[in-house]
Order: C-alpha cells, then sequence, then structure tokens
C-alpha cells in the first residue's frame, strides 16, 4: 500500500485521529501512546512513518520517541505484512531437529529474507524463538495453525498448497 494513500482513507484517518484525540484529553495523554500504536496497527496494518508523523503531532510527541516504543514492542510492524505471515521457530528444539534448513528451504521458495514480504503481498517470513510445539519440532505457523515435524520437503508441499488455494480462489 502506498503511504500517502493509507493515510488518504478518510474513514480511518477519521477514525485513528478520534481516538488520538480522545486519548489526548486525559491528564497524561502520553501514556495512552501504545494504546493509540495498537489502534493504529488496527487499521493500517503496521506502523510507517507517514502515521508516526501523524500521530507525533496529533499527540505532541516527539516522533524520535514514538519510533523508540514501536520498536521496542515485537508486536509493532513497521512494513505491510503479508496476507499469510510464516513463523519458523528458532528455538532450541527446533533449531536442534534442523529449524535452520527449513528457515533455508522458505527463503529459497518465497525467495524473501527473513522480516520480509513478496512482492504479491501475499507471504511475509519471520522469526520466533519458541511455539510451545517443541516434541513436534521442526515448526512452524501459519496463520495460527502449526506445522510440525517438517521437513524441506514438507515445507514445500505446504507451501505450495497455499498457493494453489490462491490460484483456485482468484
Amino acid at each position: 500500500m502506498d503511504n500517502i494513500n493509507n493515510l488518504q482513507n478518510p474513514e480511518k484517518l477519521a477514525e485513528l485521529k478520534a481516538f488520538i484525540a480522545e486519548k489526548s484529553s486525559r491528564e497524561y495523554p502520553e501514556s495512552s501512546l501504545v494504546a493509540v500504536l495498537h489502534k493504529t496497527q488496527g487499521l493500517y496494518g503496521y506502523l510507517d512513518r507517514t502515521i508516526i508523523d501523524l500521530i507525533s503531532i496529533e499527540m505532541k510527541i516527539p516522533a524520535a520517541h514514538i519510533w523508540g516504543v514501536a520498536t521496542f514492542y515485537h508486536y509493532f510492524n513497521l512494513k505491510p505484512r503479508g496476507q499469510h505471515v510464516i513463523s519458523v521457530c528458532l528455538g532450541t528444539a527446533c533449531y536442534v531437529k534442523g529449524a535452520e534448513k527449513i528457515l533455508d528451504a522458505l527463503k529459497a521458495e518465497l525467495n524473501i529474507t527473513m522480516g520480509d514480504t513478496t512482492p504479491d503481498g501475499f507471504f511475509t517470513l519471520q522469526e520466533t524463538r519458541c511455539l510451545g510445539a517443541c516434541g513436534l519440532a521442526p515448526v512452524m505457523m501459519i496463520d495460527n495453525k502449526i506445522h510440525g515435524e517438517l521437513t524441506v520437503e514438507k515445507v514445500k508441499e505446504i507451501i505450495n498448497g497455499i498457493r494453489s488455494h490462491k490460484k483456485t480462489a482468484a
């Protein structure tokens, strides 16, 4: 999405500004920054420079401070995310059982690096430290669904299955 067009969505912009105004009317408006960032990400899907600048102006908080908060919490996305988010577990059990090979296979299959989104906006690849499925190691999660006991071949099958579903849905 183009940042300028993203901000020019009048409904989203009005909703965000109303939310900021409501939070800014409190005694310590800066204490609502995380809530404003959550609201913003809910509306736009991520936090980009244009939106951070708007929040800075509206809340009278330096943009550098807002960036510090946004980058401190792993929850916030600073780039658009794909329709399908793939989280590869790099925790100890998964790593010992071959998570690095799984990650390399995903990078090759999607032709992206960690933290990137495919040019078509379909997949985002990210790492995580533990998905709590150590008995199924190595594992990855796609759209909140755990895929375990992974092999390079199984990863390719899963990705191709999602891609083929996209083609039939189109």
